[in-house]
C-alpha cells in the first residue's frame, strides 16, 4: 500500500508540474483575443487536452469519428484541437480543399514539423533546442530521391522478389496457419536493410527489428518519460537503435577508408562517399537519422498496407480471383527461375487498384503535421503564427462526397483517372509527399504477386477488430489459414 501510495504522489507531482509548464508557455505564447480563430474546443484536461477522445475513437476502430464529430459541431472546412501533449493550438484542416491548401503552402504559410513523441529516435545533436522540428534539409530530401528514383528502384525488384520468396517459403509454407501482420513487418524490415545497408544476417536484421518495433509503437504517444509508458519505451528503443546504427556506420566507413574504390551499393556506403561542394563529408549522425526514418517507415507503413491487402483478398475471394489471374499471366510469361523486373510491375495495373483501395479504407499513416510560420487566413479563420496544423486521411477516405458508399471495398474507384485530387492522400501531396511512394508500389507489388501466386487463405478469425494505436492494426495479429495453390481445395 505504502508502494502504491509513494507511485501516485509521484504521479500527481509530475502531472501538476507538466500543467504548471503547460500554463506558462501558453501565457507567453498567447495571441490577441480579437482574432477570429477556428471553432473548437482544446479539451478539459491540460496537456491531456483532447488526447484521450483521439485515442479512444482510434482504439474503437472508428479514427475518423474524431474528425465527424468536430466538423458537424464546428466548421467542414477547418477546427480547433489541442493533441499529443504539443502545448499548441492545432488547427485540422478538413476535406479536399483543406488537403490542397496545406499541400500547396510549404515553407509560405507553414512549415514541417513533428509532435516531439515522433522524433524521439533521432540522433540528439540533430534535435537540440528543437526537437519537434523535422531536421531534414532539401539537400538531403533530393539525395533520397535520387536513391528512389525509377531506374534505381529498377535494381531493387529482383531482390525484393528473391527475398518475398525465401520469406514465404521460410516463414509461411512449412506451415498452415500464420500470422500476417507480424510477418509482413519482418519481411518488409528486412528488405530495408538489405537495401538500405545490405545488412543480411537474420540476427543482425532481428536485433535491430525489436528497438524499432518499440519506436513504432510510442511514435504518436503523450510525451510522458514515465517507465512503463509508450512514450519511454520509445525513448530506450531510440536508444539502442543510434547505438548499433553507429556502430554499423563506423564499421562501414573503415571499409571505405580500407578501399577507395569501394561501390555505393546501398543508400548507406553512398551517404557516406558523398561530399557537398566544399568537399566536406555527410554527418555520421545525418546519415543515422536518414537511415532511421526509412526503417521506421519500412517497419510501420508499407508493411501494414501489405497486412491488409492480405485482410481484404480474404475477405473478397472474387477480388482474390481476378488479382491471381493477373499475377498469373505474368508468371506463366517468365522462365520458373526468372524474377520479376520493371515491365512486370507496370502490367500489375488491377493488383495497384487493390491496394489502393486497401489504402483508402485501412490507411498505413493518419496523416501529418505542420507549422504557422506566420498569421494566414483559411476560410475565413485566422490561424496565428506558431500553431500548429494537421491533415488527416480520415477527413476524405471516408467521405461520400468523394466516394460513394465509402465503407464498400471497390477498386474500380481507381480506373482511369481515379478520384478527384487531393482526396486520396496515404502519401500526402504537394513538395512534401512521401519520397518513399513508388518505392512502397514496387514493394507492395512484388509481395502481391509471390503470395498469390503460391497461396489460397482464409482468415482464421473473421470478426477480428482492427484498432488504430496509433496506426491500422488488427487486434489479434491477422491470422489466416493457408494453403498451397498445388493442394488447393476449389471451395476455397
Amino acid at each position: 500500500m505504502d508502494l502504491f501510495c509513494t507511485c501516485v504522489l509521484y504521479l500527481s507531482i509530475f502531472y501538476v508540474s507538466l500543467c504548471l509548464v503547460y500554463l506558462v508557455r501558453k501565457r507567453k505564447s498567447g495571441h490577441g483575443t480579437d482574432l477570429n480563430l477556428p471553432p473548437g474546443k482544446l479539451g478539459y484536461w491540460p496537456i491531456i487536452r483532447e488526447t484521450l477522445d483521439f485515442v479512444m475513437t482510434s482504439r474503437g476502430g472508428t479514427p475518423e469519428k474524431f474528425v465527424r464529430d468536430r466538423t458537424s459541431m464546428y466548421s467542414p472546412e477547418v477546427f480547433r484541437t489541442s493533441l499529443l501533449g504539443v502545448g499548441n493550438d492545432v488547427a485540422v484542416f478538413c476535406g479536399a480543399s483543406g488537403n490542397k491548401f496545406l499541400f500547396s503552402s510549404e515553407n509560405k504559410y507553414i512549415t514541417s514539423w513533428w509532435p516531439r513523441s515522433m522524433v524521439i529516435a533521432k540522433f540528439p545533436t540533430e534535435a537540440v533546442d528543437n526537437s519537434s522540428k523535422e531536421t531534414g534539409s532539401t539537400k538531403m530530401r533530393n539525395f533520397i530521391l535520387e536513391f528512389l528514383k525509377p531506374e534505381s528502384l529498377q535494381s531493387y525488384i529482383p531482390v525484393m522478389d528473391s527475398m518475398a520468396r525465401e520469406h514465404l517459403e521460410a516463414d509461411w509454407a512449412p506451415y498452415k496457419e500464420v500470422r500476417a501482420f507480424s510477418l509482413s513487418k519482418k519481411y518488409t524490415f528486412a528488405t530495408s536493410c538489405r537495401l538500405l545497408m545490405s545488412i543480411q544476417n537474420p540476427t543482425h536484421v532481428a536485433r535491430l527489428s525489436h528497438p524499432f518495433s518499440l519506436v513504432t509503437a510510442g511514435i504518436m504517444s503523450l510525451p510522458i518519460n514515465f517507465p512503463g509508458t509508450a512514450f519511454n519505451k520509445a525513448i530506450q528503443g531510440g536508444k539502442n537503435i543510434r547505438e548499433e546504427l553507429l556502430s554499423i556506420i563506423r564499421r562501414r566507413k573503415k571499409e571505405i577508408m580500407e578501399n577507395e574504390d569501394m561501390a555505393a551499393k546501398d543508400l548507406l556506403s553512398r551517404m557516406l562517399l558523398t561530399k557537398d561542394e566544399n568537399g566536406r563529408a555527410m554527418k555520421e549522425t545525418e546519415i543515422g537519422n536518414t537511415i532511421m526514418g526509412k526503417l521506421i517507415a519500412s517497419q510501420d507503413t508499407t508493411s501494414t498496407a501489405i497486412a491488409f491487402v492480405v485482410n481484404y483478398l480474404a475477405e473478397y475471394p472474387h477480388i482474390y480471383e481476378q488479382v491471381l489471374k493477373e499475377q498469373m499471366e505474368i508468371s506463366r510469361s517468365k522462365g520458373p527461375d526468372e524474377l520479376l523486373n520493371w515491365e512486370d510491375i507496370q502490367k500489375m495495373r488491377y493488383s495497384w487498384m487493390v491496394a489502393c483501395e486497401t489504402m483508402r479504407l485501412s490507411p498505413p499513416a493518419r496523416g501529418s503535421f505542420r507549422e504557422a510560420v506566420t498569421d494566414f487566413t483559411y476560410s475565413g479563420y485566422t490561424i496565428p503564427k506558431g500553431w500548429k496544423t494537421h491533415w488527416t486521411v480520415y477527413s476524405t477516405h471516408k467521405d461520400a462526397r468523394y466516394f460513394p458508399d465509402p465503407e464498400k471495398f471497390d477498386p474500380s474507384r481507381f480506373q482511369g483517372s481515379g478520384p478527384a485530387p487531393f482526396t486520396f492522400v496515404p502519401f500526402g501531396g504537394g513538395p512534401r509527399m512521401c519520397p518513399g511512394k513508388e518505392y512502397a508500389r514496387v514493394q507492395i507489388l512484388v509481395f502481391m504477386h509471390n503470395v498469390v501466386t503460391k497461396f489460397r487463405w482464409k482468415k482464421a478469425n473473421p470478426s477480428e477488430k482492427i484498432i488504430y494505436s496509433p496506426n491500422t492494426t488488427p487486434a489479434s495479429d491477422l491470422p489466416i489459414r493457408i494453403e498451397p495453390h498445388t493442394q488447393a481445395k476449389d471451395s476455397m
